[in-house]
C-alpha cells in the first residue's frame, strides 16, 4: 500500500500540538513515572517500581489457577460491567520490557463474592514477545472488611523469567472507599498505592478500559525509551478503534530512518508489516485490512525507527453488525 508523504517534522510539530499528543498517543499508565537522573550519570530513564499492597494475597488465593490463552477472565456471560486492563511490564529504570512474566490475577464478582471452590475470576495470563499483556474481565464488586467497603480491586501476582515474585493490587480511580482503606490510602513507602489506583474510560464499544504498566526486578530487551516521544518518531491516530474490515494509521518521522510499521497479536505474533523501507521526516498514512479470517481481539500497532520499537497503540478489531 503506498503511503503518502503530507508535511516535515517541523510542520508537523508546530501544527500538532504536542500537549494533545500526550493525551492522544500515550496510553495512561498506572505506574510508570520518568524521574530526571542526576547530572553526569547515565540518561536512562528513572521510574516508580510497582509496590507491594498492604493486604498482600489476602485470605482469598487459590493454588494453581488455569492460564488464559485469550487473554479473558471473565466469561461473556459474567454479571457486570466489562472491564478491559492493559498495560506492559518493564524493569526497575524501564530501559527494558520483559516478554513472559507470569501475571497471576484474581478478583471478586459483580457483587464482591470470591469463587473459593473454582476458577471463576481466577487465571494467569503471559507478557508477549513485546512485553504486553491484556486481560478483559468485569469490574469486582465491594465487599465489607469489618465496618468498611473495600474499594474494588484486582489481586495480582508477577513473575518475571528468573526474578521473584511480586504480589500486589490495582484500585480504580474515583472509588469512594479508597480513602477509608488501610491498603489503598497508603501513600508511601513500601506499600505506596499511589502509581496503583488507575484511571478508567469508556471506550467505542462502552467497555471500562485502563492502562497500567508494571515495573519489577527483571531482565529483558532494551526498549529506547529515552528518545520516544521527539527524537524519532510516533504514531499519532489510528481510526476507528475498534475497528472491523479496515484501521486507518496516521505517523510521523522525524529525521532520514529505516522504518518498520508492523502489528501483533496479543500473544506477540507479527501477523502484518504494512511499511518497511527508508523514509525522509514526513507525515505518513497507512491502511491496515486484515484477512476476515484474522480472529477479532486486541491487537498492538508498532513502529519501528532503525530496529527500535519507539511507540506503540493497542487496536481493537470486532465484528460488523
Amino acid at each position: 500500500m503506498a503511503n503518502t508523504p503530507k508535511k516535515n517534522r517541523r510542520q508537523f510539530l508546530k501544527n500538532t500540538s504536542l500537549s494533545a499528543l500526550g493525551i492522544t498517543l500515550l496510553p495512561q499508565i498506572g505506574t510508570a513515572k520518568p524521574k530526571p537522573k542526576p547530572k553526569g550519570k547515565q540518561e536512562l530513564q528513572e521510574c516508580d517500581a510497582t509496590t507491594l499492597d498492604y493486604y498482600g494475597e489476602g485470605p482469598f488465593y487459590t493454588e494453581n489457577p488455569p492460564s488464559l490463552t485469550d487473554g479473558r477472565l471473565a466469561s461473556i456471560y459474567e454479571p457486570g460491567e466489562p472491564l478491559i486492563i492493559s498495560g506492559r511490564v518493564f524493569n526497575l529504570d524501564c530501559s527494558e520490557y520483559i516478554p513472559n512474566t507470569v501475571i497471576d490475577l484474581w478478583h471478586a464478582d459483580d457483587d464482591g463474592a470470591y469463587d473459593n471452590e473454582g476458577y471463576n475470576l481466577r487465571g494467569k495470563i503471559t507478557t508477549n514477545d513485546q512485553g504486553f499483556y491484556v486481560f478483559e474481565t468485569i469490574k469486582p464488586g465491594h465487599y465489607r472488611n469489618g465496618s468498611q467497603f473495600r474499594p474494588a480491586h484486582i489481586h495480582v501476582k508477577v513473575t518475571p523469567p528468573g526474578f521473584d515474585t511480586i504480589t500486589t493490587q490495582i484500585y480504580f480511580e474515583g472509588d469512594p472507599y479508597i480513602e477509608v482503606d488501610a491498603a489503598a490510602s497508603i501513600t508511601n513507602g513500601n506499600y505506596d498505592a499511589s502509581h496503583r489506583i488507575i484511571p478508567l474510560s469508556k471506550n467505542a464499544e462502552g467497555k471500562w478500559e485502563g492502562t497500567w504498566d508494571i515495573v519489577v526486578n527483571g531482565e529483558g530487551i532494551p526498549t529506547g525509551l529515552q528518545d520516544i516521544h521527539l527524537d524519532k518518531g510516533m504514531i499519532y491516530e489510528v481510526n476507528p478503534n475498534p475497528f472491523t474490515d479496515s484501521l486507518h494509521i496516521r505517523y510521523g518521522v522525524f529525521r532520514p530512518s529505516k522504518v518498520s510499521l508492523l502489528v501483533y497479536d496479543i500473544q506477540g505474533k507479527l501477523v502484518a508489516n504494512l511499511e518497511e523501507n527508508t523514509l525522509t521526516p514526513e507525515k505518513y498514512e497507512a491502511i491496515w485490512q486484515p484477512s476476515p479470517y484474522l480472529p477479532d481481539g486486541h491487537y498492538f500497532v508498532a513502529l519501528k525507527i532503525n530496529d527500535l520499537q519507539v511507540h506503540y497503540l493497542k487496536v481493537i478489531k470486532v465484528k460488523s453488525q
